[in-house]
């Protein structure tokens, strides 16, 4: 019961909205993240630690009690469907869309399936299947605009923030998915048996998130 709380943060443009928002609530860590070579970083507080990890390790950091809390996407929590993780908190922070995206005067083909490129590969079947449609989902894990481009397949799905790099590429935004902001997740035993220590965290950090909105 003595061991530290440990949060999970994703690496990237998520890290730099979230460190402010943790700094609101008085957990800072005792150095700069963004230029350390570090991965497991001390705060302001003995008991608080940060780990910084890839977006998409957030969950199973979290999911496998490696780490107590964590702030992830929401796409990437929708992707990877953990059964020991408590979503508690939507940050606000982040946000973007998950869309479709393809050439807006390209025609479906008529002859075989749709073909979607997409790292979202279980978002991207879920939603297709929603819609009575059966593809085929080929996987990628960057640079998604070019396999339309390139002929890999007809259309993607991925996160969208201002669209400007798809329509670089002579592609458009299409059909909406998903509304997507960075999640405050904690561990469904962490929560039982840190709950004194935890809570706190989550109330303040609710507390935050409001006093934003004025």
């Amino acid at each position: 019961m003595n061991k530290p709380v440990i949060i999970a943060l994703s690496k990237g443009r998520i890290l730099d909205d979230t460190l402010p928002l943790l700094a609101d609530v008085g957990i800072e860590p005792t150095e700069d993240l963004e230029k350390s070579r570090k991965l497991i970083f001390d705060t302001n507080h003995d008991h608080i630690k940060f780990i910084k990890v890839r977006a998409t390790d957030v969950p199973t950091y979290v999911e496998y009690g490696a780490a107590d809390m964590g702030i992830a996407g929401k796409d990437v929590l929708m992707e990877f469907g953990a059964q020991e993780i408590i979503e508690v908190l939507d940050l606000e922070i982040a946000k973007c869309r998950l869309m479709t995206a393809g050439f807006p005067d390209r025609k479906e083909p008529l002859s075989r399936r749709l073909k979607v490129a997409t790292k979202f590969v279980g978002v991207t079947k879920q939603y297709f299947a929603q819609q009575g449609r059966q593809v085929d989902v080929i996987k990628l894990y960057g640079a998604q605009e070019l396999a339309p481009i390139m002929g890999l397949a007809d259309c993607i799905v991925d996160i969208v923030d201002t669209g400007n790099t798809l329509r670089a590429n002579g592609l458009e935004p299409m059909a909406h998915i998903a509304d997507v902001s960075s999640r405050l997740v904690v561990n469904r035993a962490a929560l039982k048996l840190k709950q004194k220590t935890l809570q706190p965290i989550i109330d303040q950090m609710a507390e935050a998130v409001k006093q934003r909105k004025k």
